[in-house]
């Protein structure tokens, strides 16, 4: 995962897009499903900035193909939006508040996918919609 955050560091910059943060919560000592939502979605709003455009990594999300992420993080970096926040649940999901505030809803597939893979499938992806919206050959389409 490292290794794309690097390489999307690195061409991002050139394209007026930040460099990226990843931010772990821990996980709610709740007992009861709706109590670790609660605590989940409190720690993750304490994360997002004001303005930003909110991205939801859902088994129930759409599935979209590279060049369409590519073009919806282009467009936002084009709308000026500071901030572009991926959000991957917890083991219970995203708590209906949060899902209230997602912009996009995105699945890698339909399959259920676990949590550090995800963020390795997510920063590929935003890595290769960098090179997608530069022109760079890593993206063979």
């Amino acid at each position: 995962a490292e290794r794309y955050r690097e390489r999307f560091d690195d061409i991002g910059r050139k394209l007026g897009f930040r460099g990226l943060e990843i931010h772990e919560i821990p996980e709610s000592r709740a007992r009861d499903v709706a109590a670790r939502m609660v605590d989940e979605a409190a720690a993750i709003s304490a994360l997002i900035p004001d303005k930003s455009s909110i991205i939801a990594l859902d088994e129930r999300g759409e599935t979209i193909d590279s060049a369409t992420f590519a073009r919806h993080l282009g467009r936002w970096r084009d709308e000026s939006v500071p901030t572009a926040v991926f959000l991957i649940g917890g083991a219970d999901g995203l708590s209906p508040e949060l899902r209230r505030k997602v912009k996009l809803s995105v699945a890698f597939g339909k399959a259920t996918w676990p949590h550090q893979m995800v963020r390795v499938m997510l920063l590929e992806q935003i890595y290769r919609a960098a090179t997608i919206l530069s022109g760079h050959p890593y993206h063979r389409a």
